[in-house]
């Protein structure tokens, strides 16, 4: 934060001035922001919650039916004997077993070697280079709204790399820098592209699935919101573009070189030397080769990765499709470091996958705690009184549709203002809305889709993205006037198109009960 507080101090009489409404927002937002720990003190709070409340409801003879069986299901406590005893044996294995934990490493370790190689950051330039200028704004929207596949690196490299892209065409280059970071942001979780983010939400959902699981049964695989945020993406390419093209552009004042502004020969960081080129042309090839090896074990008659009677979906390609993506990005990244010399052998590859595993530290001990609330949460069976609650409380207002899902994307909106980190979000309210929905017929998959949609609609526009602040330091290269409020609101004029156009691609897809991706539909089988 320390580039907003030195744009306060350099700003002329920011303390003479009175603060506008959205001043006041957004230091309230940051009020609340800070005052919440850290997530994984967020977590170790909520397990002696979760801890307490069921012992006392143990201890008061509470239980619970599933609506629509004759399944009575006990509160149990998790502060007496048989407690005490389940959370010894079962510490160790609730944090190992826990879905997302494998799931997310492996990618990241794989995307890991092709960042360590540059090969993301130059299929992006290679992208960019050549782009006509008046369809500049929607390529830049298009390819960030991919870009979650680079995790939060894309928030980092995509806006200046678009500032340098624009201003190269003759456009403004603060059109390129804010726009990039928006459509970066507020599309997070969509995309044609498979990365840690799916295989993260993938897993937590798993896990809230298991509240049900002796009642319910649906299966959720990393590709089961594909074709809903394919979707996405396409079509918040095009509002993106638009708005960048004919909303923002054409507001912000006009752009004069300064001093600290890059200089224009920074265009030609943009182009690829040849062997940048020939680096991308053996690894298409490879890929290539790759995915067809992988076809032709799942598509012809009797192939090994097709499904129970040789069914294309469900089947072995679907639910390992997270080794079937690490082996693809894995060799994606080798042959190009190999072949542009960005990695030196298998030294190289090692270092890339130990670098981004050691990024993760952070995230593998907040999701120990977490896996050990989820736990608690099945095995105390609380999470199936809270879900058949909410989903009670939504049939007594009369949310038991898609207006249901509108209420839900709203709440993650405003919680997602203060609780920035998709994982911990969704570790905290997945377990209770995932069951509360698919008691009222809808498929996890569905309940993962809304979900995607309020994570990702205003983290653009919350002081506790720390993109921002750098985002703040970049635009003062291009206008050193530039202030927190300006940018935040030249940033939310994405928040309200984005959600509006999530909202109706989601209706489009729940009206026509069209598959979320292969095998997930829309309500529960």
């Amino acid at each position: 934060m320390s580039a907003g507080t030195g744009q306060r101090a350099a700003a002329p009489g920011p303390s003479t001035q009175k603060p506008r409404g959205i001043d006041r927002v957004l230091a309230f937002v940051e009020r609340a922001g800070n005052a919440l720990p850290n997530p994984v003190v967020l977590f170790t709070v909520l397990f002696g919650v979760v801890a307490v409340v069921s012992t006392a409801l143990a201890l008061a003879d509470v239980s619970v039916t599933v609506p629509g069986t004759d399944d009575t299901k006990q509160i149990t406590g998790l502060l007496t004997g048989a407690g005490v005893r389940w959370l010894v044996e079962n510490l160790v294995t609730n944090f190992a077993a826990f879905p997302p934990i494998a799931a997310v490493l492996l990618m990241i370790m794989a995307v890991g070697v092709a960042e360590r190689a540059g090969l993301l950051e130059t299929a992006m330039r290679a992208t960019l280079a050549r782009a006509p200028r008046a369809f500049l704004p929607y390529l830049v929207a298009l390819v960030a709204c991919q870009a979650h596949m680079m995790s939060d690196v894309a928030a980092i490299v995509l806006p200046p790399l678009a500032a340098v892209v624009f201003k190269s065409a003759g456009r403004h280059p603060a059109a390129g820098l804010i726009g990039g970071f928006a459509c970066v942001t507020a599309g997070y979780a969509a995309g044609f592209t498979i990365g840690s983010l799916d295989a993260l939400y993938t897993g937590i959902t798993q896990q809230a699935v298991a509240v049900l699981s002796d009642t319910h049964h649906a299966d959720v695989n990393i590709l089961a919101n594909y074709f809903f945020t394919a979707a996405s993406s396409l079509v918040l390419g095009l509002i993106g573009g638009f708005l960048i093209s004919r909303v923002l552009e054409p507001r912000l004042p006009a752009y004069t070189a300064t001093a600290d502004a890059p200089d224009a020969s920074e265009s030609e960081d943009i182009r690829l030397t040849p062997a940048e080129r020939r680096g991308l042309l053996c690894t298409g090839l490879v890929v290539a080769v790759y995915a067809a090896v992988v076809l032709s074990l799942w598509l012809p008659n009797g192939a090994p990765l097709r499904g129970e009677g040789g069914a294309l979906v469900p089947s072995p390609l679907l639910t390992g499709i997270v080794p079937v993506l690490f082996g693809g990005f894995l060799l994606a990244g080798v042959t190009y470091g190999f072949t542009v010399k960005t990695l030196s052998g298998s030294e190289g590859v090692v270092a890339a996958m130990t670098d981004s595993v050691k990024n993760m530290s952070g995230y593998v001990v907040m999701m120990f705690v977490a896996a050990q609330v989820i736990a608690v949460f099945n095995w105390s069976n609380l999470g199936v009184l809270l879900a058949v609650k909410a989903a009670a409380l939504l049939k007594s207002v009369g949310l038991t549709g898609f207006g249901a899902l509108v209420a839900f994307i709203l709440l993650v909106s405003c919680l997602n203002l203060v609780i920035l980190s998709g994982s911990a979000l969704w570790s905290l309210i997945g377990p209770v809305f995932v069951p509360a929905f698919m008691l009222l017929g809808m498929s996890p998959a569905l309940s993962q889709a809304a979900f995607r949609i309020g994570d990702s609609a205003t983290a653009v526009i919350t002081p506790m993205n720390p993109y921002v602040f750098l985002l703040l330091a970049l635009l003062q290269r291009y206008e050193p006037e530039a202030r927190l409020g300006t940018l935040i609101s030249r940033l939310a004029i994405f928040v309200v198109p984005f959600l509006v156009a999530w909202l109706g691609i989601l209706a489009v897809f729940y009206g026509f009960d069209l598959p979320l991706g292969p095998g997930a539909g829309i309500s529960l089988k």
